[in-house]
């Protein structure tokens, strides 16, 4: 039987910031959201990109697998959206499970339509890292360009089918670094026994580039990283809600 391909827009053989332990990152090809400060934005196009099947991503990945077992990692698929391409990414991660790599699923949970497969790819699934970006849907959709409804629907089957979950919450200036923001989400959140983690995380400016070579302009040209003081009173915040926020 052919074997499904993917697109993806690169490898990364050794990651550190993508779920635990040393890691595998696969980044797919193709976005629905359009995050004002993305780090990525040369993988929303859904038809570039390269073709690859399942064997030519465990070729390459195989030769890591030791460094990355001993670490407690794994592989890592991200993007782009990697769910776009669910039937792909559960074929992939089924392939790992049967050499013994643990999963990781790095998603914003723009899930159009909920399937037989989103069940069989979480099914293969070890850890979700969810992107919530944020709660305030008019908020979001200025910021992502989309509403969050189909993401924070998602965030609830999570929780609904137990599945192990980090979550992901990027601290932009003058969207999401505000108070009221920030407990929107430990409202949230709260309930969730599902979730072993939430990372908070400062927004950067190393994509800014990317936007450049594209002949875009950067959205957030002049933002600059949130400081210190912010970032440890969100925190403060949402330990209200839940003991398992880092920075």
């Amino acid at each position: 039987m052919a074997q499904i391909k993917g697109r993806i827009h690169s490898t990364e053989s050794c990651g550190t910031v993508d779920g635990p332990g040393i890691r595998f990152i696969v980044f797919m090809q193709g976005c629905l959201m359009r995050c004002m400060y993305c780090h990525n934005r040369d993988t929303w196009d859904l038809h570039t990109g390269k073709e690859v099947t399942v064997d030519d991503l465990l070729n390459e990945m195989l030769p890591y697998k030791s460094y990355m077992n001993a670490s407690g990692g794994g592989i890592t698929a991200s993007g782009g959206e990697a769910i776009l391409q669910a039937e792909f990414i559960r074929d992939l991660f089924r392939s790992c499970h049967e050499h013994g790599i643990n999963t990781c699923l790095d998603t914003n949970g723009y899930v159009r339509k909920h399937t037989e497969v989103i069940d069989e790819l979480l099914s293969e699934t070890d850890l979700v890292m969810l992107d919530l970006k944020q709660i305030d849907d008019e908020v979001h959709q200025v910021l992502a360009g989309v509403s969050n409804h189909r993401t924070l629907d998602f965030a609830k089957y999570l929780q609904q089918i137990n599945q192990r979950t980090w979550i992901r919450y990027v601290v932009v200036p003058g969207y999401t670094d505000d108070e009221r923001s920030a407990r929107l989400l430990g409202e949230f959140i709260q309930d969730m026994e599902n979730i072993e983690r939430v990372e908070m995380l400062p927004y950067h400016v190393l994509g800014e580039h990317k936007w450049k070579e594209m002949g875009e302009t950067y959205p957030l040209e002049g933002v600059e990283p949130p400081s210190k003081e912010t970032m440890a009173k969100l925190q403060k915040i949402l330990l209200e809600y839940n003991p398992k926020v880092i920075f």
